[in-house]
């Protein structure tokens, strides 16, 4: 029995490595009902890689030679990628599995002893588990209907999550725990007969990233087969996907798919009505996400400016009235173009060295005021007398801006809004579990990264309740499994089990530590990897992106040339101060740039210059201090997630090292 496995991957190095790892590790026996073994199973893996930029084909090349790769010059989608290696596949089964999932030991046998006892079974889905042990709705779904799309799109699902009609697109009314037939597949684990392939033929390619999935079950159960959910095979699916569920792009791709998709099963005035009601669902809920996010990032802005605008309007009643003796002694223009303006300077310096980012860091807005400041007085000793109205007023309103941001974010802690809590953080609590040997290895991996204090449970025969109970006692945060010793359906019954003793307690994040890999995948850490690839892609090749970054070098060089007076004194390093300016200047440098072997200059030349600073030059640690991986790993979330205002907020950071 041979079994084809398609993983597509895109920038999911470190994910791909652990798939590949656990497929290799599982069992390729099948047993069969009277106890004895059939034929050994024989894998046949392909790996097709959508131009990824993280070293991915490099990663699959040294350790998985075995492998069948196929590395694209571009990204050609999902449904393409996919049927690049179909079209090579001779298994008897062939599986579709996406590279950020983990297989149990027994997976692949089970699935397969599965088709054996079910002729009428052409594609077979299994329980999915996520990176905290919870289980995915997706493992099993329903036909996208207009009511059943319609149900989800409103939320309306949520409230009635086991009801045969509203839960119809996750199928809710089926036991979770019960084999069933059902009419999608996910397409993180689609495996698929070699004899329901030739009827069905290969992937759509008119669908891009998603409904690709959708379609290609829907096929199969036309072509008079079942579809099949098999929750006794279990795996873990991160779904670490690349773009964000609230972001105009995944509503234009997802919308785009499912009008494919009615295109081809709906017909007359159900396909109009339907596609109506998905423009105006997707679109209304998108834009509710995307007010949302808008009003909670200006939100705290518009706070702090509005208190500060009151006290500085205040203070300078006060002052005029008791100095000058004169309520009116400043002119309107003061109080409605200049207190805006040093409010808005102020403001916008603190958000460059971080004051709004979470979790928030008074520090941060100390400095940045600090320096606001300061530039506020340099250029007020540069105005003319006639437009100098009071450096006491500005000192004072200086003091007080800083001092209302930093009153409104302990109310803020005090109300425990997340991301600014102001209470000493204590050490993370991290408890790993393994063999003696494993286990020193990840303990000394973590405390590489420092702050967080390690628990070890060396047994390689895990006990749930002497886990959980060891979770409490050491008011633990995290728990690492070591893969080395653990097999993974062990992980997973783990994981799954503490989930349900934890009931109302603090949340615990699990991860994984492959075997004699220096990372970790998890699901929620400030150190996790997965969050290079979660992130909607705004490469630093994008034209645009090059453009404006040069105008920023240019136009910052040329600034910081004209106010060489005032900041020279300052500089830590004099001497290279103006050379640097203008090597910026005429394009030999950019302020901010990369090491170039860590992040495959060939992909984009001409969008790499060498930097005066780096990324972690963003960091309030030393740079020195910090991994050649983890400096690897920052270069590559700079490229693949460039802001013009991370070059900002880095100049802005090291303005006196220049």
């Amino acid at each position: 029995m041979r079994l084809s496995i398609v993983i597509v991957n895109y920038n999911v190095k470190y994910f791909l490595e652990q798939c590949l790892e656990s497929v290799f590790g599982s069992k390729h026996n099948v047993e069969v009902s009277d106890g004895s073994s059939s034929d050994a199973i024989e894998l046949e893996v392909f790996v097709v890689d959508n131009a990824s930029v993280d070293g991915s084909v490099e990663m699959v090349r040294e350790k998985y030679p075995q492998v069948h790769l196929i590395a694209n010059d571009d990204n050609v989608g999902f449904a393409k990628a996919n049927n690049q290696a179909l079209r090579l596949c001779t298994g008897d089964l062939i599986l579709l599995l996406n590279p950020d999932t983990v297989v149990e030991h027994d997976t692949f046998s089970k699935c397969v002893a599965f088709f054996a006892s079910h002729p009428d079974c052409g594609g077979l889905g299994v329980k999915m588990i996520n990176g905290e042990g919870t289980y995915l709705k997706e493992s099993k779904r329903g036909f996208p209907t207009p009511e059943a799309a319609f149900f989800k799109i409103s939320g309306l699902i949520r409230l009635f999550p086991h009801s045969r009609r509203i839960a119809a697109y996750y199928m809710g009314h089926l036991d979770d725990e019960e084999t069933n037939p059902i009419d999608i597949l996910p397409g993180a684990f689609l495996m698929i007969s070699r004899e329901a392939l030739d009827k069905v033929g290969l992937l759509d390619e008119a669908y891009f990233m998603y409904g690709e999935d959708i379609d290609f079950s829907w096929r199969i159960k036309l072509a008079g087969f079942e579809n099949y959910y098999y929750p006794d095979a279990r795996i873990i699916h991160y779904k670490g996907e690349s773009t964000k569920h609230g972001s105009m792009n995944y509503v234009y791709t997802f919308y785009n798919a499912m009008s494919i998709f009615v295109q081809h099963y709906f017909s007359g005035t159900q396909a109009r009505w339907f596609n109506l009601l998905l423009h105006l669902a997707i679109w209304a809920r998108a834009g509710m996400a995307w007010l949302r996010r808008v009003l909670l990032a200006v939100a705290l802005p518009v706070l702090d400016w509005g208190v500060a605008f009151g006290g500085f309007v205040a203070l300078k009643h006060l002052w005029a009235t008791h100095w000058a003796s004169n309520a009116a002694y400043y002119p309107p223009q003061y109080t409605w173009i200049v207190i805006p303006v040093y409010i808005l300077v102020l403001m916008l310096c603190s958000w460059l060295y971080g004051g709004y980012e979470k979790p928030v860091r008074l520090g941060r807005i100390i400095k940045g005021m600090a320096i606001g400041c300061g530039l506020l007085l340099v250029f007020y000793s540069l105005l003319d007398e006639s437009q100098r109205y009071s450096r006491v007023l500005l000192l004072l309103g200086c003091g007080w801006t800083l001092v209302s941001s930093l009153g409104i974010r302990a109310v803020l802690s005090l109300l425990r809004v997340p991301g600014y809590d102001l209470r000493p953080r204590r050490a993370r609590t991290c408890i790993v579990v393994g063999g003696e040997e494993e286990s020193e290895r990840v303990t000394q991996l973590y405390r590489s990264l420092g702050s967080t204090r390690i628990e070890t449970v060396t047994d390689t025969g895990i006990d749930v309740n002497r886990l959980y109970d060891t979770i409490r006692y050491h008011n633990a945060d995290e728990v690492v499994f070591c893969s080395k010793d653990l097999p993974i359906q062990d992980i997973i019954s783990t994981m799954t089990a503490l989930g349900s003793l934890s009931g109302r307690h603090r949340q615990v994040e699990y991860k994984i530590a492959p075997t004699d890999s220096s990372f970790i995948i998890g699901s929620n850490s400030i150190h996790r990897t997965e969050d290079l690839y979660t992130e909607e892609l705004r490469t630093i090749a994008d034209p645009l992106n090059r453009r404006n970054k040069r105008l920023l070098d240019v136009g910052s060089a040329l600034l910081l040339i004209l106010l060489t007076p005032v900041l020279l004194p300052f500089q830590r390093h004099r001497r290279s101060y103006l050379p640097h300016c203008w090597q910026v200047l005429i394009g030999k440098k950019s302020w901010v740039g990369v090491a170039h072997a860590d992040t495959n200059r060939e992909k984009s030349p001409s969008a790499i210059r060498d930097g005066i600073f780096a990324p972690e030059d963003a960091l309030t640690r030393r740079s020195s201090a910090l991994s050649p991986e983890l400096k690897q790993r920052l270069h590559l979330r700079y490229l693949r997630n460039y802001k013009l205002t991370t070059d900002l907020q880095i100049l802005f950071m090291n303005i006196f090292r220049i």
